[in-house]
C-alpha cells in the first residue's frame, strides 16, 4: 500500500499516524496519507524560512525562469497529473485536465512578475526630492485548500506567493493529497530552490498548527463558509494576513427571451459537472415568468442523457462523488425536497454502474427539482453535488431580490437576448462574479476571483492583481541628494512640500 509523505525541504518526510485514501470510482482503499500536526508544520515553516533567506533576495529574472519552466512541466505532464486527480477525487480525467489548464493560467500571470511588480516614481514631489515605490515578499506563507480542485486552487496561490519572492506552505486536502506531491515534483525540476514549496498533509491539527505559528506571515484558504470563518478569526488574531473563501449557493437566471436549448445545455453542464463539486457549480436554476415550462421540460431531458461513470473511462461526464458521506448526504437531501414539497423531476438515487469493478463506487445520478422554494433546505443548504433545483418567480427583479437575499454571493449568470435586461442584472446583483450566457464565469488569472457576503470572508479575493498585493507589501522611499555646499535648513514643523 503506497504512503503519501509530507513534502518538506525538497523531499519526501514521513510520519506516524495515516488515513485512507480512496478511489471514489470503486470504493476501495488505494493508499494511506500522513497526517502531520504542529511538529511537520515546524519543520516546514523552518526550512520555508531558511529558503525565504535566499529566495527573497533572488533576481525577477530568477524567479521568472523558473515559473516559465514549472509552466511547461505543467504541459508536458498535464495527461499524468489529470489522472492522479481523477483516482482520488472521482472527476473525470478530461475535467481534471481541465483545471490544471486553469491553474497554469495562473502560473501565467506570474510569468509577467517583471511587469506587475514595477513600482512608482514621481520627480521632484519637492524641490530635490523624489519619491518611489516597491513592493517586497511577507515570508513564510500557506495555503490551505480544498478536496474539490487539487491542483487549480492552490495554484491560484502559490505560484504568486513563490514569484514575489515568499516561500510556501501547502496543507491540501487529505482526500486527494497526491496532487499536491507530484507538483512538488515539478517545482524541484523546475529549478526551485528546496524549501520554498513545502507540503504538510493532515487534518485540523495541521491547520490549526498553520493558523497559530508564530513563522507563517499570511494564510490563504478556501472551503466552506463555516471554516472560512474559523480560519480568518483564528488567523487574524494570531496576527496574520488571511484569504478566506468561503461556500456558495449560485443561481442562473434564465429569461423569456432566451435560447432555452442553449441556457438548457449550460446550466445542465454547470449544474453537473465534476458532480456538482465545485464552488461555482450551479445550484439553482431561476425561470422567469412563462420560460419556466419549457425550461424544466429542457433540463429534464438533458439531465437524463448526462453520461455518469468512473472518470477514467472514454464517454464518462460525470464521475461519483469524493467519499460515500457525500454520496449519503446528496441522496437524502433530494429524499428531503420531496418530502418538503419539490417535485423531483428527475431522481438520481440509487445509480448502478454496470460494470461490477464499481458496484463499491460512490455514485449518484443528476437530480432535477421543481418548484422548490426559498424556505426548503435544498435552497438553502449548499449540497456540493449533482442536484439542480428550479425557482419560479414572475419577473428579472424578482429573479435579482431573491438573489440578493441569498447569504452567499460568489457567483451567478443570466441568460438573456436582452442587453438592457443584463446590464441592469449585473449592477443590481449582489454577486462577486457574473456570467452573461456563461454558465461558470470563473474570471481569468489577470483577474482576481471571489465573491461577495458569506462567500468572501474579509476582503481579500485571490489570484491576479489581488494575490500580488496579498502576498507583498509596499515600501514607500522619499530621497533627497543635496549638493555638498548646499544648505537646508532642518525644522521643527511638519515637513511640507515646496
Amino acid at each position: 500500500m503506497k504512503t503519501i509523505q509530507h513534502w518538506i525541504d525538497g523531499s519526501a518526510v514521513p510520519g506516524t499516524a495515516t488515513q485512507p485514501v480512496f478511489n471514489p470510482a470503486t470504493g476501495a482503499e488505494r493508499a494511506q496519507v500522513v497526517l502531520g500536526g504542529a511538529a511537520d508544520v515546524d519543520a516546514a515553516v523552518a526550512a520555508a524560512a531558511r529558503a525565504f533567506e535566499t529566495w527573497s533576495e533572488s533576481s525577477l529574472t530568477q524567479r521568472t525562469q523558473v515559473m516559465f519552466a514549472f509552466r511547461q512541466l505543467l504541459v508536458e505532464h498535464e495527461e499524468e497529473l489529470g489522472r492522479i486527480i481523477s483516482a482520488e477525487h472521482g472527476k473525470t480525467v478530461d475535467d481534471a485536465r481541465g483545471e490544471i489548464v486553469r491553474g497554469r493560467e495562473v502560473v501565467e500571470f506570474a510569468c509577467g512578475l517583471g511587469d506587475v511588480l514595477k513600482g512608482g516614481f514621481s520627480d521632484q514631489v519637492s524641490r530635490g526630492i523624489d519619491v518611489h515605490n516597491f513592493r517586497q515578499p511577507l515570508g513564510v506563507v500557506a495555503g490551505i485548500t480544498p478536496f474539490n480542485f487539487p491542483a487549480m486552487v492552490p495554484l491560484w496561490m502559490h505560484p504568486i506567493a513563490i514569484a514575489t519572492g515568499n516561500t510556501f506552505l501547502l496543507k491540501p486536502s487529505e482526500r486527494d493529497p497526491s496532487a499536491a506531491n507530484f507538483v512538488a515534483g515539478l517545482y524541484q525540476r523546475a529549478g526551485l530552490p528546496d524549501g520554498v514549496f513545502n507540503v504538510v498533509h493532515g487534518g485540523k491539527d495541521a491547520v490549526d498548527a498553520i493558523l497559530t505559528h508564530p513563522g507563517i506571515r499570511a494564510v490563504s484558504f478556501v472551503g466552506s463558509t463555516p471554516i472560512a470563518k474559523y480560519v480568518h478569526e483564528k488567523a487574524t488574531s494570531a496576527g496574520k494576513r488571511v484569504q478566506a473563501l468561503g461556500g456558495a449557493k449560485n443561481h442562473a437566471v434564465v429569461l423569456p427571451d432566451a435560447d432555452l436549448e442553449f441556457a438548457a445545455d449550460h446550466i445542465t453542464a454547470g449544474a453537473y459537472g465534476s458532480a456538482g463539486e465545485r464552488c461555482m457549480a450551479l445550484s439553482v436554476a431561476v425561470a422567469v415568468g412563462d420560460a419556466a415550462d419549457r425550461l424544466v421540460e429542457v433540463l429534464q431531458r438533458k439531465a437524463r442523457e448526462v453520461k455518469v461513470g468512473p472518470g477514467d473511462a472514454p464517454g464518462t461526464e460525470m464521475g461519483p462523488l469524493v467519499t460515500k458521506a457525500a454520496q449519503e448526504r446528496v441522496e437524502n437531501a433530494v429524499g428531503t425536497a420531496q418530502a418538503q414539497g419539490a417535485t423531483v423531476v428527475v431522481d438520481g438515487r440509487g445509480l448502478k454502474i454496470d460494470d461490477p469493478a464499481y458496484a463499491g463506487g460512490f455514485f449518484t445520478g443528476p437530480s432535477l427539482l421543481d418548484h422548490v422554494t426559498t424556505g426548503m433546505e435544498a435552497y438553502r443548504e449548499e449540497l456540493f453535488g449533482p442536484v439542480l433545483a428550479v425557482v419560479r418567480v414572475d419577473t428579472l427583479d424578482a429573479a435579482i431580490d431573491l438573489i440578493n437575499a441569498n447569504p452567499y454571493g460568489n457567483g451567478t449568470a443570466l441568460f438573456t437576448a436582452s442587453g438592457e435586461a443584463a446590464r441592469r442584472f449585473q449592477r443590481r446583483v449582489t454577486v462577486g462574479m457574473i456570467g452573461i450566457n456563461v454558465p461558470v464565469p470563473v474570471p481569468m488569472s489577470y483577474y482576481s476571483f471571489g465573491g461577495w457576503k458569506d462567500s468572501l470572508i474579509g476582503d481579500s479575493p485571490i489570484h491576479g492583481p489581488e494575490g500580488i498585493r496579498f502576498y507583498t507589501r509596499p515600501k514607500v522611499v522619499t530621497t533627497r541628494w543635496p549638493q555638498q555646499a548646499q544648505q537646508v535648513n532642518a525644522g521643527f514643523d511638519f515637513p511640507t512640500s515646496s
